[in-house]
């Protein structure tokens, strides 16, 4: 059996937790393979939403199990808060939701680490959520971090030092902080994290493989966020691409099957960094609104454009994504003109290449659609999808070179249609 990959292929916020929901009853496990508690993923059904942070998507289905992979940075405060709410909602997850040993820990003093190193950096902000995220992956680079497993063998002694460590950086920064205040809710987490079964979540994977059943790995954030590929240096500090469920999980190459890649019919980014399509007048607004843009951690109006095609073509090509799924596809349903980006005016030259900095001096180039004016939202089958809305979607697949299995038409589960000549 394979590793199926699902990831989002523009800046995030794509919609995967919907999608990983929809599809994990073909599943036996469903794994997260990088990130950390920066990426939300909204899940809506029964007349609820639920914002998962940490807990791959896949919890809500039955009795499959959730593996929390190696590759993920894991903040035991924030986790314990995340499973105490699925608790009472219903949600027990500790017989279904296992940890890897060798996924690493965010420590307090990264979130204060982050905040101090994103301030000093005044006018030129990343636009950083502030969860510690990369400094937590900046000390696994630097052989510095914390490991679950670390949690079984000598902990305090490795905590202080790390702490310590910490510190000592932080004296050099104009930044007043007060760690009790953090550090009294980070160890609770600890305590609650003992809760769970820490696993050598490779074996467990590859045993899972060879005993015939198939896995679902779960990305955050999305391509062009991707610490190599991405709009550097305005990106994650995680392989957001399909190459990091191989090293998120510990699985080779060969190991995985479909890639499942997600974009919105539209295009969206939060924090800063360039956005070649991004409207900044009404019709931005509009898209804000519709689609209700808003942050699903962090509450940060989302910036919103057209759908980059360029790009799109870019993070198709990285992943080798088999098939594409379009979400959020009826928030265009009131607009008389659709466009699509389809090439880019880099310097007085026209490409369609993804270029190394897109900074500034890029211009978008647009092809422009009729709108299908439809409330799409009730429709149960692509059989009911206007023309307008077809031809649409068709541009896309001749342009990407890859079919659009599923179309999302709304945020509840069941508005999802799996397109059947794909």
């Amino acid at each position: 059996m394979k590793v199926d990959v699902l990831l989002g292929l523009q800046w995030g916020d794509e919609g995967k937790g919907k999608v990983v929901d929809v599809l994990t009853p073909s599943y036996s496990v469903v794994t997260r393979f990088q990130g950390g508690p920066n990426a939300g993923h909204t899940l809506e059904f029964e007349g609820q939403k639920y914002v998962l942070r940490s807990v791959p998507s896949g919890i809500f289905q039955g009795g499959k199990v959730n593996i929390i992979g190696n590759g993920v940075v894991l903040d035991p405060a924030l986790f314990k808060a995340e499973v105490e709410q699925l608790e009472a909602s219903g949600h027990d997850l500790t017989k279904r939701l296992f940890i890897s040993r060798k996924a690493h820990l965010i420590l307090p003093t990264h979130r204060l680490l982050d905040a101090a190193y994103e301030s000093a950096k005044g006018s030129g902000k990343i636009g950083t959520t502030g969860k510690g995220i990369g400094p937590t992956y900046t000390d696994k680079i630097s052989r510095n971090g914390l490991r679950v497993g670390d949690i079984e063998h000598n902990f305090k002694e490795k905590y202080d030092a790390a702490i310590a460590r910490h510190k000592e950086i932080l004296s050099h920064y104009d930044f007043k902080y007060d760690l009790e205040s953090i550090e009294k809710d980070w160890l609770a987490g600890i305590e609650k994290l003992k809760q769970y079964q820490f696993i050598d979540s490779e074996h467990f994977i590859n045993k899972t493989l060879a005993e015939g059943n198939r896995i679902l790995a779960e990305g955050a954030q999305g391509t062009m966020l991707d610490i190599n590929f991405g709009s550097y240096p305005f990106v994650t500090s995680s392989d957001t691409i399909c190459a990091g469920a191989c090293t998120g999980l510990g699985v080779a190459p060969n190991k995985i099957g479909d890639v499942f890649g997600i974009f919105k019919a539209y295009c969206t980014r939060v924090g800063s960094g360039p956005f070649p399509t991004e409207l900044n007048d009404a019709t931005g607004e509009e898209l804000r609104k519709l689609g209700h843009e808003f942050g699903a951690v962090t509450g940060r109006p989302r910036r919103c454009g057209w759908v980059d095609l360029v790009a799109l073509k870019y993070a198709v090509m990285l992943n080798g994504v088999t098939k594409l799924i379009m979400m959020k596809s009826d928030v265009l349903d009131g607009f008389d003109t659709i466009k699509a980006c389809v090439a880019y005016k880099v310097n007085g030259q026209e490409t369609q290449d993804f270029p190394f900095d897109i900074t500034e001096g890029v211009e978008p180039i647009y092809t422009e659609f009729d709108g299908w004016k439809t409330d799409m939202t009730k429709m149960t089958s692509e059989n009911e999808f206007p023309e307008e809305f077809n031809a649409y979607i068709d541009f896309i697949e001749q342009y990407l070179g890859v079919p659009i299995h599923i179309i999302s038409i709304g945020p509840d589960r069941d508005q999802t249609i799996v397109r059947s000549q794909n």
